[in-house]
């Protein structure tokens, strides 16, 4: 059976396929991964990081051929495209730079008799499953740390770009690591099911609250750890003393980029009552100084969704808006293009009983209230089963602070500033996951706390 990729920025044209794996090659290829965990552990971290390095070199002089492979299969338009190809290589180089001294033996009590120190060991076969939006990049984060850190990786890519895939596959292949310590299954959400249920001792996941519950469930059965990085409905906060032009462009790039098919991305506005207008004003001003069409286009801004059922999807949750009373600030639509586009959307009059409040919105779409007071603005903030991040916008640092506290996110950024620095932790609360990844704490996640206590 194949499993065939196409193009959604230009009509749905084929751009390949692979063959989906069978039972019995998930079967297999477990196997050998468990058989090589103890391989590769005991390479240490040093050999392995010296085994892997190459495969970074490799991505970084086949940038271009990631980029152009990303907007085929997803519709991202190719600006947005190198920059994921790019920015992921650097996101590499970090954790290859950066590991030895998270994973370092810690040291906890010394005194003239003993000494003890915590070690971080591998878990063992990770299996590692990685969404669409972020093909090259969701991919970096899921397989590298996991291999860095000791763990051998059977790695299944979203059913909607399998061809890159197949490139990181081809290009890890190459470099000729140990028999076993990574390998890659391809298919539609079965295939990771049937992965996750075999012989695994942990489980990777960027994607679906609903997929990450089922996969919880099955860890939950197994008795063995999960990393789970779900959706997300985030909110922007901006108070009455926000600059009208900056914040606009902030909440166009935070909620648009990708098409807003972002987990983390900014979804739902909560905007002071005495700038609502003028900010709704403001953004619909940059929304419709966007341009809509082919990704392959250097001055386009947002291509196409990545298939046809999240065009459908989206104009469902836009029509119960509307049916329910929603003002259509601008946008609204599906633009006459031979592909799943949508119209950058703004709407107002938003209540609690329409989707798009109450549901992840994984489109250009973005829902705006206003509000009166700090508390009622917090209010609205955590009303969602969702806290993935969150963004406050006010020249007010003291009230920012203690606004923030209040917020129920893995992360809050205050004005400009972003979260997106790999020392930092990623991750949610609520529906939107459990475990953190990057920095020390996303390392020392994949790993097993060993304390080693010595006499002297």
């Amino acid at each position: 059976m194949k499993l065939v990729s196409t193009n959604p920025a230009r009509g749905y044209e084929v751009v390949g396929s692979v063959d989906v794996s069978t039972d019995e090659e998930i079967r297999s290829k477990v196997s050998l991964a468990n058989k090589a965990e103890l391989v590769w552990k005991e390479l240490g971290i040093r050999k392995r990081i010296e085994l892997l390095r190459p495969i970074c070199e490799e991505f970084k002089i086949r940038q271009k051929e990631i980029a152009s492979l990303i907007t085929n299969e997803v519709g991202k338009p190719i600006r947005e495209a190198k920059s994921e190809a790019s920015g992921y290589v650097e996101e590499l180089e970090w954790f290859l730079s950066n590991a030895k001294e998270a994973l370092a033996d810690e040291k906890t009590y010394e005194d003239s008799s003993s000494v003890h120190k915590i070690v971080y060991e591998p878990m063992g076969t990770a299996a590692v499953i990685t969404p669409w939006n972020y093909p090259f990049g969701m991919a970096v984060w899921g397989i590298f740390p996991n291999l860095i850190v000791g763990n051998t990786a059977v790695f299944k890519t979203s059913e909607e770009c399998p061809l890159m895939g197949k490139f990181i596959e081809e290009v890890i292949s190459k470099h000729r690591l140990p028999e076993g310590v990574f390998s890659e299954v391809y298919g539609t959400g079965d295939v990771g099911e049937k992965l996750t249920r075999s012989n695994v001792k942990l489980i990777w996941f960027t994607g679906s609250t609903r997929v990450g519950k089922l996969l919880y469930k099955i860890a939950a059965e197994k008795f063995i750890k999960v990393i789970l990085e779900m959706g997300g409905s985030n909110p922007c906060i901006v108070f009455e003393d926000a600059d009208i032009k900056e914040t606009a462009s902030l909440i166009y790039s935070e909620r648009f980029g990708n098409c807003g098919q972002s987990c983390d991305a900014l979804k739902r506005l909560i905007v002071h009552e005495s700038i609502f207008d003028s900010l709704i004003s403001e953004l619909k001003r940059v929304v419709e100084s966007k341009k809509v069409g082919d990704p392959q286009s250097g001055d386009t801004n947002l291509g196409s969704l990545v298939a046809k059922r999240q065009q459908i999807l989206l104009k469902e949750q836009v029509k119960d808006a509307v049916d329910k009373g929603a003002h259509v600030v601008t946008g609204g639509h599906a633009p006459k293009l031979n592909g799943a586009f949508y119209e950058p959307t703004l709407l107002a009059n938003i209540t609690k009983d329409m989707r798009v409040w109450k549901e992840e919105v994984f489109g250009p779409v973005l829902p705006a209230v206003p509000f009166k007071t700090e508390s009622e603005a917090v209010a609205l903030a955590n009303d969602t089963t969702y806290g993935l991040g969150s963004r406050i916008i006010s020249k007010n640092t003291e009230r920012a602070k203690r606004v923030a506290s209040k917020i129920e996110a893995g992360t809050v950024e205050v004005n400009r500033a972003s979260r997106w620095l790999l020392c930092n932790p990623f991750g949610g609360y609520k529906n939107s996951g459990m475990g953190r990844e990057h920095g020390t704490v996303g390392f020392r996640e994949l790993c097993q706390i060993k304390v080693v206590s010595m006499s002297k």
